[in-house]
């Protein structure tokens, strides 16, 4: 009789030893919300890091090897056509870069507008947009007149980012681009 009650006790604690280690592997609930808290505040830094990074360099202007790289975006806000106090910095940016590297090159300022109005509108509204920052190129970061000029494609299909969108989705609509289309030859400042 006492030999399988001792099999029996031997069996249980066996069964629960093995229970208990099989939960030593299991994280405790309030250990996983702290690091899952931990891991939601180092995100919600990054992207706030990001976002402040993005805002600084939408336009971001790099010369390497002799080439001007220019990515650019300055947005407008619907119906409008004055440029915002963000978008002047990026133009700074890219009137010394061509001063600097390329300083007889020929630039387009393209103007471009969502689709929320009549088309005769959005191109006149494009082709304002595309003035605004000709003459913000010319007049205040001092490219010559002569090398930049402006075109509207105002809501042309074939160019808007987000076909079709207007309002806050239709943002990278509302834009211009900066086109150089000739670069001439390097300045000798950066052979």
């Amino acid at each position: 009789m006492t030999m399988p009650l001792s099999r029996k006790a031997i069996l249980a604690v066996v069964l629960a030893s093995a229970t208990l280690a099989g939960c030593s592997h299991y994280v405790k609930r309030d250990e996983f919300d702290a690091a899952i808290a931990d891991l939601r505040a180092a995100d919600a830094r990054l992207e706030s890091q990001i976002q402040e990074l993005s805002a600084k360099h939408d336009a971001l202007v790099t010369q390497m090897a002799g080439r001007t790289r220019v990515d650019t975006a300055a947005y407008f806000a619907t119906n409008e056509a004055m440029l915002s106090e963000d978008a002047k910095p990026l133009l700074d940016d890219f009137a010394n870069a061509i001063r600097s590297s390329h300083s007889s090159a020929m630039i387009t300022v393209e103007g471009f507008a969502d689709p929320s109005g009549s088309a005769a509108y959005n191109k006149r509204l494009g082709q304002r947009r595309a003035d605004a920052a000709r003459d913000y190129l010319v007049n205040s970061a001092g490219l010559p007149a002569t090398q930049v000029r402006s075109v509207s494609y105002g809501e042309d299909e074939n160019r808007q980012v987000r076909p079709g969108a207007t309002g806050e989705a239709g943002r990278d609509n509302r834009r211009i681009a900066l086109v150089v289309d000739y670069a001439g030859p390097k300045t000798a400042s950066t052979m």
